[in-house]
């Protein structure tokens, strides 16, 4: 017997630096995930595959600040972004 193909996870973030934690603003399987990521991709948003923090992120409720627990992991990728030179940061007037 073969193992069902997992379904694919996506979590995405807000960051505001200065604004307080990152925010979960959108989250889903399969279909969704598959949305998400090719969203991403359309805006030149930066993507990493970490499946276990995607698994714990998806915990988080939408339009929620993270998990202290959560930080020091989301730092990491917030520091991934910065390095691939694809951080977008809003516009303040």
């Amino acid at each position: 017997m073969t193992k069902p193909e997992q379904q694919r996870l996506a979590v995405a973030l807000r960051y505001d630096f200065g604004d307080g934690a990152p925010i979960v603003t959108a989250k889903g399987r399969g279909e969704v995930a598959e949305r998400i990521i090719a969203t991403a991709a359309e805006h030149d948003i930066a993507i990493e595959k970490n499946p276990v923090l995607a698994t714990a992120l998806s915990q988080v409720e939408l339009e929620t600040e993270i998990p202290v627990p959560l930080y020091k992991a989301v730092a990491e990728v917030i520091g991934f972004v910065l390095r691939t030179g694809r951080l977008q940061r809003p516009v303040r007037e």
